[in-house]
């Protein structure tokens, strides 16, 4: 307090430290309502971003202008959760024949994150490799139609995670943690981008059919700490494209629109009531979508109008590849239409080949080869594959190792999780055609040269859709989140175009 003698107009140091806290708190609360009031930051502030260097944003699925010309203006992920070997598909080790049943060489496992990660014997492919293309890149018998395409694709041999199980490590994949509750990478592409197309969903999911959802269930879309606007939109490939869509009853076309507009001016009395409601605005801006999606989204899911080459390209008809085919031409589909990303699921863990590998392989290899090579061409003959990022993957790979009790089961052997080192592939959207990227050791362990994180791939499919990974942050309590994390982050040009 002041002192009698002391004027309450004088700033003495007493009174100076005595009222400057509250100051800096009164400046800390400004800050923290008007991030609440106003919304997050998108980008950092930089003269070059054109539109996007606004320091607030409404949340919305209009189209944002790229930080730079892009090369890609859409993605389809082609999730292959599992693990798919990559000794036996895109990585062939000679040395695995010389080494078959022995032990492992130590100094090639050293780097293992639990002890049975380098017990067992080795174990060679069973499938043979043919090189394929101009580029000449080896491919295994098992995916003869994806060898057919391998001048379109950079092969990026190199891959690692850093979990070796199924459930982080497809978090690290699809958020880059390996803990639930972030923003995967297909909604920070639509928080960053937008939508072309405002009847239909931004970031849209065609997962299997069958009730099963995959590992991690919703949370593979999940939009974490981003509006809940941006999380993806699981369709259904038959009937209905979404529960509910359509109305139990027909009635007049103006009956409708007047009921729309209703509801409209409704919402945005409510919403001006509330102000800084991402959940509510992500609702509204849901069921607005709905409305529109009643005649579009049907339209987009059917197939009748394709040509009969068409079906056959993708494989539909086939038992075999009829389920993953519709859903890979569905996707182009979609990408068509102006829908920004596709993210595409097989059955369950298909890819999880911990026994059988003979035969178990085979199969999935067989539901999806023809499917996904048949969607590479179809981009192709449409003039789509220049502006459209295929990525195929899963969350590791294969260990060369035989999960096998005794020499005598190898028959019947499959290969436990290797998420050292494993092979994902990218396509189109300014992607190097041809290219094969990286090494791992040499039974295919671990990778060794030029290795390619998690953010690395992250990184890299920002770069190509005309984003810097380091200026795409979500603000939130006073930090920057991103999606890729790490400070070592780095784009792979050199599979860039």
């Amino acid at each position: 307090m002041l002192k009698p003698q002391e004027s309450r107009n004088t700033l003495t140091r007493r009174c100076f430290f005595d009222r400057v806290s509250d100051g800096i708190c009164g400046a800390a609360l400004t800050y923290l309502l008007q991030n609440e009031l106003l919304g997050a930051r998108l980008f950092a502030s930089d003269e070059s971003h054109g539109e996007l260097n606004s320091a607030r944003r409404m949340f919305d699925l209009t189209p944002k202008r790229s930080q730079f010309p892009p090369t890609a203006n859409s993605v389809i992920h082609l999730c292959m959760q599992g693990g798919p070997s990559q000794v036996d598909l895109f990585d062939p080790k000679p040395a695995l024949k010389r080494y078959h049943g022995s032990a492992p060489p130590r100094e090639l496992t050293k780097g293992a994150i639990f002890e049975n990660d380098r017990t067992g014997t080795l174990m060679q492919s069973p499938f043979k490799f043919s090189r394929h293309g101009e580029c000449g890149a080896p491919v295994s018998e098992l995916l003869p139609h994806i060898g057919g395409e391998v001048d379109s694709l950079a092969i990026v041999r190199s891959m690692y995670n850093v979990h070796p199980n199924h459930e982080p490590a497809i978090y690290k994949m699809q958020s880059g943690q390996t803990f639930p509750g972030h923003p995967v990478f297909g909604s920070w592409v639509a928080y960053g981008l937008g939508s072309e197309n405002q009847n239909l969903p931004a970031y849209v999911v065609l997962a299997d059919p069958s009730e099963r959802l995959p590992t991690n269930g919703v949370e593979n879309w999940f939009s974490g700490y981003l509006p809940p606007l941006y999380q993806g939109t699981p369709m259904r490939t038959t009937g209905s494209p979404l529960l509910n869509l359509k109305p139990d009853y027909e009635e007049p076309l103006a009956v409708t629109e007047a009921k729309r507009d209703l509801i409209a001016r409704l919402d945005q009395i409510h919403k001006s009531k509330r102000p800084s409601q991402p959940v509510l605005d992500a609702r509204i801006n849901n069921y607005e979508m709905a409305a529109r999606m009643q005649l579009e989204a049907t339209q987009t899911l059917d197939l009748n109008g394709e040509t009969a080459e068409t079906l056959a390209m993708y494989g539909i008809g086939e038992k075999e590849t009829d389920s993953f085919g519709r859903r890979c031409l569905l996707a182009r589909r979609m990408i068509e239409r102006g829908v920004r990303f596709v993210q595409l699921f097989p059955k369950g863990q298909a890819w999880d080949n911990h026994s059988n590998i003979r035969t178990s392989l085979r199969d999935i290899c067989g539901k999806t080869d023809k499917p996904v090579a048949g969607l590479l061409r179809d981009l192709r003959q449409r003039g789509l594959i220049d502006s459209t990022l295929v990525l195929w993957g899963g969350e590791f790979g294969r260990l060369p190792l035989a999960q096998v009790n005794s020499a005598s089961q190898y028959t019947k052997a499959g290969r436990d999780h290797g998420p050292y080192g494993f092979t994902a592939w990218m396509a189109g959207g300014g992607v190097k055609g041809g290219t094969t990227y990286g090494n791992t050791d040499d039974i295919g362990y671990a990778s060794v040269e030029d290795r390619v994180s998690i953010q690395d791939w992250h990184a890299t499919i920002l770069h190509l859709l005309g984003l810097r990974h380091e200026e795409l942050f979500f603000e939130r309590n006073g930090l920057n989140d991103r999606l890729t994390h790490q400070f070592d982050t780095r784009v792979v040009k050199e599979i860039v175009a």
